[in-house]
């Protein structure tokens, strides 16, 4: 964020700034949901409140959704919709542990995990999750955790991941879920990131598996946001088991009282058969610039990079591009002053390991990501 205003200053000083910092899709919503905005605001309709857990019509679309994509028979009444997938990991963190309750999670990993975890009170528990596991947690992990910090209450995972894009097979997620069960731990599987996904050849499951495949004891977090574009309509949901409902639902209420009424009645429009399509563009649009970028890195210089299977991030070691400073940080503060390139420093992501690494998003498109690599390859070159 701190990076993002500076990005701000410079640009109302007249500077021409690429920011490859925030995690937003340029393409904004699709072409229906917007005209059903704006049809809902021109007809005068009153906006009032809505069900705590989100309108009828637009919990059943999502779980059409599931059954569209993953073949899920998932009852409406088991959908809460929430104001983006935060609001989600607040309800859901809330009705699932208690002050002083461990929860475990990788690292590198998206920082509100933790930071909302412990203004809850709740104990993180970070598991060291490098390129040897691929960035996510491994049972063995979560074994060797358990018998240093005391039993584990929940697991917190993300496929693909934010910031290294990886994920985790079907086999994988199975032996997750599955030590999870055995040990009462409660799994929060974040899938917002689902169905950008750039698979190799013979891959399986090209949207991501999701966690109620193989198990419905935990909870299914995603959003509008990232597969629709759809960041600022503040809309994202929960897939909740049925002994968390009563309380998700009571805390909804208390929260937020109701997501965002024109915001839910419009993205109903999210699940035709057009919105499907325009967002399946956007995907293809990544995966071009993913490879654009990806055949950029030898001349970027950096070091190791994670595979990116899916979202819109590369995270990477900076390598010898680290020389003569002292962390990334202040290499991302000179980038951005001297070069007019916005990236983020890894230390967001990684209180340990992250002085040495970076996050770049791909979402602002193949031109910004073009125009931000040569503006890197300049200014490492003095």
């Amino acid at each position: 964020m701190d990076i993002l205003a500076r990005v701000s200053e410079l640009r109302a000083e007249g500077r021409t700034v690429i920011s490859l910092c925030a995690g937003e899709p340029s393409g904004g919503a699709p072409t229906g949901v917007s005209e059903r905005a704006a049809a809902i605001h021109a007809s005068g309709q009153a906006l009032t409140y809505t069900p705590a857990l989100g309108i009828a019509e637009l919990r059943q679309g999502i779980a059409g959704h599931y059954r569209r994509w993953y073949g899920l028979e998932i009852p409406a009444a088991n959908v809460a919709v929430t104001t983006g997938s935060s609001g989600a990991f607040m309800l859901t963190f809330l009705a699932a542990f208690n002050p002083g309750d461990r929860v475990a999670l990788a690292r590198p990993g998206y920082p509100a995990y933790r930071n909302i975890l412990r203004a809850l009170g709740i104990d993180v528990v970070e598991l060291d999750c490098g390129p040897d596991a691929r960035y996510q947690p491994t049972p063995a992990q979560l074994d060797a955790a358990a018998a240093e910090h005391g039993p584990l209450s929940g697991l917190m995972l993300a496929s693909p991941a934010n910031p290294t894009g990886t994920m985790v097979s079907r086999g994988e997620l199975a032996d997750l879920t599955d030590w999870c069960a055995r040990r009462a731990v409660r799994l929060i599987s974040d899938e917002i990131y689902h169905g950008i996904t750039y698979p190799g050849p013979g891959a399986s499951d090209p949207r991501g598996v999701c966690a109620w495949e193989l198990d419905r004891s935990g909870v299914v977090i995603s959003s509008f946001s990232k597969y629709w574009g759809m960041t600022g309509w503040r809309l994202g949901w929960a897939i909740v088991p049925d002994d968390l409902l009563a309380s998700v639902d009571a805390l909804a209420g208390n929260v937020a009282l109701c997501p965002p009424a024109p915001a839910q009645m419009a993205a109903v429009e999210a699940f035709t058969e057009e919105s499907y399509a325009q967002a399946q563009g956007f995907v293809d649009e990544f995966a071009a610039t993913r490879a654009v970028l990806l055949e950029s890195l030898p001349r970027l210089g950096w070091g190791a990079a994670a595979p990116a299977d899916g979202a819109f991030y590369l995270y990477a070691d900076l390598g010898e591009a680290l020389a003569g400073y002292a962390d990334s940080t202040a290499y991302c503060a000179a980038l951005l002053e001297q070069a007019g390139v916005a990236l983020v420093p890894g230390a967001d992501f990684d209180g340990a390991g992250g002085s040495r690494t970076v996050r770049l998003s791909f979402a602002a498109g193949r031109e910004a990501v073009i125009g931000a690599v040569e503006r890197i390859v300049r200014f490492q070159a003095g």
